[in-house]
C-alpha cells in the first residue's frame, strides 16, 4: 500500500475529510476533519484546515449563511 516512511499519493485522498459523525462523543484533542475547507470551526472547536476538539463532548453540526448567502457548515461540540 504505502511507500517507505509515509503514505503514497495514491491513497492520500482516503485519509482526508470528515472523521466524525453527528452525535459521536469525542475527547479533547480528537481530530474532527483533515485537509478540508468545507467545514468551519464552531463552538469548542479549534484549527483551520485540520479541525480538532477543544473539550470532551458530543459533536453536532449547524448550517449558517455566509458571504453572498452561501451555506457554511460549522462543527460544534456540546460539552
Amino acid at each position: 500500500m504505502a511507500g517507505k516512511g509515509g503514505l503514497s499519493h495514491k491513497y492520500y485522498c482516503e485519509t482526508r475529510g470528515l472523521k466524525v459523525t453527528a452525535g459521536q462523543k469525542v475527547n479533547t484533542g480528537a481530530i474532527l476533519t483533515r485537509q478540508g475547507d468545507k467545514w468551519k470551526t464552531g463552538i469548542n472547536v479549534g484549527g483551520r484546515t485540520i479541525l480538532f476538539a477543544l473539550v470532551d463532548g458530543t459533536v453536532y453540526f449547524t448550517k449558517t449563511k455566509g458571504k453572498h448567502n452561501r451555506l457554511i457548515t460549522k462543527i460544534n461540540i456540546k460539552a
